[in-house]
Order: structure tokens, then sequence, then C-alpha cells
């Protein structure tokens, strides 16, 4: 039988404690399992003898990544002999360290979330942006934790979704706080008969289409783009697109769209077009899952914008 893993990441004070040990006291995921609890880190919030009893739990704290050998999870293994892992891990420690760990055999992550302070997330993603960008993008889930109703919920969703398609969001209030906003504001008129996508607003109409392809269905687009075409692409399509810093000044990447157009072989690869095309939501091997595939309508060409990196806020 298979020993879950779950791990739970974030830095110093994001509440990574206080979420475990209410997950623990949570009858509806506790029922006795042997739980081995490992600990990375030691915040303001800690567990006692009393907690640990509670949840048939035992601790074990590991002071460094150096410790996360095979030799050392093995011989947690014979000791305890878990029902189930839990591990509380060092938001400053390479994620790679324990998402590639060589774990005993029957040991299986099955969830990665991140807890996230929402009062400090714009200084970590100035400062410490790589090591917060690899957290966002191994988890499963991502919490923000203390928010109150200045918290730029739209801003920060997208941030999470062009590196992490597939996370599930949530946005947890201050004590006093009632309601949150998360109405995510869009710089383009959805119900316009063409939708037009100023340079600017690429990097949110990108995300937003790709978290909810459905919303463009059979709508009709306009926005400009550079031209990548490949083999794999299949015969008479192309991505018209644009580079986007995704994790810092050393990490762009393409993003863009799948285009259908009968006129491929035309197009000169990087070259700039302005794209009014209509929308498909279709199944690809490009997207892995269904998504936005644009039928164009009419290209025209077009100068490169004066930006030339899409930014998602």
């Amino acid at each position: 039988m298979e020993i879950p893993i779950y791990i739970l990441s974030g830095f110093l004070e994001s509440g990574k404690t206080t979420l475990m040990r209410e997950t623990l006291d949570d009858p509806e995921f506790s029922s006795g399992e042997k739980t081995l609890l490992i600990v990375c880190e030691e915040g303001v919030e800690e567990y006692d003898e009393e907690m640990l009893k509670r949840w048939n739990a035992a601790l074990v704290e590991v002071e460094s990544p150096d410790e996360l050998t095979r030799d050392f999870f093995a011989k947690l293994q014979k000791k305890y002999r878990p029902d189930r892992v839990m591990i509380e891990y060092n938001g400053t420690w390479k994620m790679d360290a324990i998402l590639e760990a060589d774990f005993p055999s029957r040991w299986v992550i099955v969830q990665v979330i991140t807890t996230v302070d929402a009062s400090t997330f714009d200084n970590y993603m100035s400062n410490m942006r790589s090591l917060m960008i690899e957290q966002l993008t191994g988890s499963d889930m991502v919490i923000f934790n203390r928010c109150d109703k200045n918290t730029k919920t739209a801003v920060y969703r997208r941030s999470i979704k062009v590196v992490n398609r597939k996370a599930a969001i949530y946005f947890e209030a201050l004590p006093g706080v009632e309601e949150l906003q998360e109405e995510d504001f869009l710089p383009f008129n959805l119900d316009a008969d063409v939708i037009e996508i100023e340079d600017d607003d690429f990097g949110i109409w990108y995300v937003d289409a790709m978290d909810n392809p459905k919303k463009y269905e059979g709508k009709t687009v306009k926005f400009k783009g550079m031209v990548y075409k490949a083999d794999r692409l299949g015969k008479g399509y192309f991505v018209p697109g644009r580079f986007a810093m995704t994790c810092c000044a050393d990490d762009v990447a393409f993003i863009g769209f799948l285009c259908e157009y009968d006129k491929v072989a035309e197009l000169k690869l990087r070259s700039w077009w302005t794209v009014t095309a209509k929308v498909k939501v279709e199944y690809t091997k490009e997207y892995r899952c269904e998504g936005p595939v644009l039928k164009a309508i009419r290209l025209e060409p077009a100068e490169k914008p004066e930006e030339k990196l899409v930014y998602f806020n």
C-alpha cells in the first residue's frame, strides 16, 4: 500500500504551522492514522507533546536540506512505519531537494501546498522572486493568508496562473474582514463585436483565456503578436505571441495561442502581425487539455511593441 506524502511549503510566518495543525486536528483528515511529521523550519508556532499524542504523530526535525537523503528516509520508514508523511518544508530551501528526493519505494507525493502571507507577497516577489516562483510552480494549491480589502487578488491570481495553470488558489481574510474583493477586472470589453487587446494587456488576456477558455468561445479577438512556427505544430498552424518574464530577467518564455491560418508558409519567423481571429475551444496536444485555438480571419503587418516583454499585472 502506498504511503502518501503531503508537503507544505512557504516562507517563515506564512501560516504553514497553523495550517498543519488545523489539518491534523480535522476529523475528516485524521482518524487515528500513524503520522510522521517532518519539520524543516522552526517557526513561531510549534508542536507540543499533547498535540503529537492527539494526532498519533512522531515529530522529526531537519536542520539542513543535506539531511534529506535516501538513507535518512529509509531509517525513518524502518523506525516509525508511518501510514502517512507530513512535511513542513523550509521556504528558503530549493524545492527540488524535496520534490526529487529519493523516498522509500512506497512513499508517494500526493499534494504540495504553498502558504503565502498576502501582506508580504509583493516584497518577496521583488527580492526573492526566484525562490517564490519555485514554490508556486511546484504547488497543487496556493493559500494566501492575512488578506484584507486592499489585497490585489486578481493580480496575485494571474501571477501564479502564468507559471502554474493547474494550481488551486485561495484567499483567507484577516479576522474582522467580512468580504474580499475578488472581482477580476479585465481591461478590454468581452461583449464587443471584436475584442481588441492592447499591447500592454496581452499578458492579462493570455492568463485569463488559458484559465477560462470557454469565456472566449466563439468570440472574435484582435491583437498584435510575433510569429512562431515549428513543424510539430502541424500544417497550417503557427503561434502568434509575446515574450514574457515569468520568474526573473534570466527567465523569459514565449507565450501565445495556437492559430490556424491557410497562409502560414508566407509568414516570416519572428515577424510581427496584427491578428484578427475567432476563438474555438479545442483539445490539442500542445496544450495537453482544452484551450483556445484561434481561427485566423485576417492578418496585417505590424510594428513591434515599444515594450519588449509582457507582464501580468
